[in-house]
């Protein structure tokens, strides 16, 4: 054997022993989803594998089938005796489908919260609930209302099991162009819906609060990115004129104090007040809060160098943000949107722009894989990384 085969053949073996690892890896997340199921449905979720699914969404609706969002596709479980995940694409009614009991909610939900339902009336009315390992219920039903606030829900029949996953590296390619001369610059993600900009903002907040390295190549999961892209895009914007350092140029970054004003429980996936997803040694989290009201209660309790919150847009968050930024915070953000362009044609987004409250944008896309970055932009809405600027709205 020649030492190129050799070679060769090692290699294909560190892939397939990586590809064994992350499918091993599948299967024990998705385990510890099928835990939170009390007992009948916990058995059937396993005798149709579920755990080999990259599973997004397990839907559960009364007098109707269980439905599993996967792979980008739903999919409906068929009865005994078969009992297996079957893709769906047009309802029909004489499918042979698992159906979801009115029962079968119920024990859900009392299973769910520990048979201390009356210990979650707060998320109950926020319609959802936070359980062990990050994963969000969405709960639907019939409102109470105490004239013109919800004061709870009652004959509960919808529930949606969103699976959390923390994907940590995924702002490795990212995080070196906001900061500038040792020092984080304050950033606004922009993304549409569902393109990834909380999981990236949740992995740049636990970064941050670490400190961290520079990686010498890329994880690969923004598509589209290389070192090298990066690297050729510095180099354009040092030839414009700009002194831009490359990511080869950081070598270590100190860990800052962040405080994340978590309103929905998306980041920190709180669970009676413990964060289930991994924010940083140096992160405070203050869950259930109103935006505006919990950036301003971390400025004065907490001491963040850094404030993270998701999803901005209200005339309360532009005054906080405005308070925070002249207190000496730096801020991490999101907001949904598809260009620059369009962030500053609206309201309260526009005037924080216009006001120079932050000095970079990462714009994320919604063509391909979530998470997919065009571009990273400094404070004028100059290019430092990244494609062409898209302009317009979505």
């Amino acid at each position: 054997m020649s030492e190129m085969e050799r070679a060769n053949g090692i290699r294909q073996f560190v892939e397939i022993e990586r590809t064994n690892e992350k499918e091993i890896g599948q299967c024990m997340e998705m385990e510890q989803v099928i835990r939170i199921f009390p007992q009948k449905l916990r058995e059937q979720l396993r005798e149709a594998e579920t755990a080999s699914f990259q599973a997004e969404e397990i839907r559960l609706r009364a007098g109707l089938p269980l439905l599993m969002r996967a792979e980008g596709r739903d999919w409906y479980l068929e009865e005994e005796p078969s009992r297996r995940w079957m893709p769906l694409e047009v309802w029909d009614p004489e499918l042979s489908c698992q159906s979801i009991a009115p029962e079968d909610i119920r024990d859900t939900l009392e299973y769910m919260s520990r048979y201390s339902l009356y210990a979650f009336d707060e998320e109950l009315r926020q319609g959802f609930l936070t359980v062990p390992g990050g994963h969000r219920v969405g709960i639907a039903g019939q409102a109470v209302l105490e004239g013109n606030q919800v004061k709870t829900l009652r004959n509960i029949s919808f529930l949606n099991v969103r699976i959390a996953r923390q994907v940590k590296g995924c702002g490795d390619e990212v995080l070196p162009w906001l900061y500038e001369d040792g020092r984080f610059c304050s950033t606004l993600i922009i993304s549409p819906p569902g393109c990834g900009k909380t999981t990236l903002l949740r992995d740049l907040i636990r970064q941050i609060s670490n400190g961290w390295q520079d990686r010498a190549e890329a994880r690969g999961w923004m598509e589209g990115w290389q070192i090298e892209d990066i690297q050729q895009s510095g180099a354009a914007a040092d030839q414009a004129g700009r002194r831009r350092s490359a990511p080869g140029d950081f070598r270590e970054e100190m860990g800052l104090t962040v405080g994340v004003a978590d309103e929905r429980s998306e980041l920190g996936a709180c669970c009676q007040g413990k964060p289930q997803n991994d924010l940083g040694i140096r992160t405070d989290v203050l869950d259930g809060c109103p935006k505006a009201q919990g950036i301003m209660m971390l400025i004065r309790s907490m001491s963040p160098q850094v404030v993270a919150v998701d999803e901005i847009g209200g005339p309360a968050d532009l005054e906080a943000l405005r308070y925070g930024k002249n207190c000496g915070c730096r801020l991490l953000a999101t907001a949904h949107g598809c260009s620059l362009e369009d962030i500053q044609r609206k309201p309260v987004l526009g005037e924080l722009v216009e006001e120079g409250v932050f000095s970079r944008f990462v714009i994320l896309e919604n063509r391909g894989r979530p998470g997919r970055v065009q571009a990273v932009l400094d404070g004028k809405g100059r290019r430092l990384a990244g494609g062409e600027v898209r302009k317009g709205g979505c």
